[in-house]
């Protein structure tokens, strides 16, 4: 295995723990790590069931702490962006991938695709798109993915608590008695 792949898997593993975190917290498993010249300074975990607020994504809630960690090191945020390996379990959705362009994170490396709301190419390409700007984010996928599926898979599995009552699954009855 090549460096930058023993690399990778570094960083993804301790995403996937991250992930991990969640599903116990009855979120939606996914986790990651904002990596800077080679050091962890953020990491993010789904909390969109806890704070009942629907924009807290594990990136969102990571580039929180980024920006915080820029503040508190007095350094400056677009520089710092700029330069930053995010690591995340399953492949951003549209609101991530926008966020993550705006901020100009140059490269994401990611577990699995995001087959329903996807926004670096399984739905929508925003990490290209030239309509959107000149900087782009580079995407490497696949990294770990059948753990992230099968993170993915054990919490759809089970029965959201948090969704709407009418969204919710319904367990057959065993009326055999």
């Amino acid at each position: 295995m090549a460096l930058v792949d023993r690399v990778h898997v570094e960083w993804m593993t301790r995403a996937l723990d991250l992930a991990e975190k969640s599903l116990l917290n009855s979120e939606v498993p996914v986790g990651c790590v904002f990596v800077h010249q080679g050091r962890e300074i953020a990491t993010g975990r789904n909390e969109v069931n806890e704070t009942k607020n629907a924009s807290r994504h594990a990136e969102i809630v990571a580039m929180e702490i980024v920006e915080k960690w820029c503040d508190d090191e007095k350094l400056v945020r677009n520089d710092v962006f700029s330069t930053l390996t995010l690591y995340v379990t399953v492949e951003p959705c549209i609101m991530c991938a926008s966020a993550l362009r705006q901020m100009k994170v140059p490269l994401v490396v990611f577990g699995c695709s995001n087959e329903r709301f996807g926004g670096c190419g399984s739905i929508l390409d925003v990490a290209r798109d030239v309509l959107l700007g000149q900087t782009t984010l580079t995407c490497i996928p696949g990294v770990m993915s059948e753990r992230a599926v099968d993170l993915l898979k054990q919490f759809y599995k089970g029965e959201n608590l948090n969704a709407p009552e009418e969204k919710r699954k319904t367990k057959p009855q065993n009326n055999d008695k």
